[in-house]
């Protein structure tokens, strides 16, 4: 991305992403890693359901459909709409990696407008590691994921342990999660926090 800041550079001592052996295969469904989730989730209403799947490497693609509770303009998405999507995008790489880990920085730029009821096809994947510092990419395009340029970012992902998330979220929410019998929806609600 053109005008990173001096945050979101690589310092010299990282190294590569590795892709953990347990991540999902290439071409798979990700899923949402709960269902309340504004990015993933598919409980929340107006939410952006979006739909990920792994590619190679340390990479994945996704799709988000604009709907008209979106909109920032008459018509256009929402610049933070588009922020999030990129978000959840970058956020969902952690799968490849088998991280707990939350965004630090998000930097975006906004190439050109995305109207309501466009498919954004997103691009994402971590470019660097150093220490707890996750270091990642994405582009939104539309038309097709080879379609015009619309949005892309850079972003900062900081390494964490799930008492993050015990710590700092409502209590309410986390009992819950803890609560329910589905020992797999329950692990993954606190797997991944883009």
């Amino acid at each position: 991305m053109r005008g990173t800041s001096a945050a979101l550079q690589p310092p010299a001592d990282a190294v590569a992403p590795v892709r953990h052996p347990e991540a999902p295969a290439a071409g798979e469904l990700l899923g949402a890693h709960y269902g309340q989730c504004f990015g993933c989730g598919g409980e929340q209403l107006h939410g952006l359901h979006l739909q990920a799947r792994a590619g190679e490497g340390v990479s994945l693609t996704a799709e988000f459909t604009v709907k008209p509770a979106h909109q920032g303009a008459p018509g256009l998405a929402h610049g933070g709409i588009l922020a999030s999507a990129l978000d959840e995008a970058l956020g969902s790489l952690n799968w490849l990696l088998r991280t707990i880990a939350v965004t630090g920085r998000l930097e975006t730029d906004f190439v050109r407008p995305v109207p309501v009821d466009t498919v954004l096809h997103l691009q994402a994947e971590v470019t660097a590691v150093a220490g707890r510092k996750i270091y990642a990419t994405a582009t939104g395009r539309i038309g097709g994921p080879d379609g015009p340029l619309a949005v892309r970012a850079d972003a900062l992902f900081i390494e964490v342990k799930v008492d993050h998330f015990i710590d700092h979220g409502r209590q309410e929410e986390i009992q819950a999660a803890m609560d329910d019998p589905d020992t797999v929806r329950r692990a993954r609600a606190f797997e991944v926090n883009p």
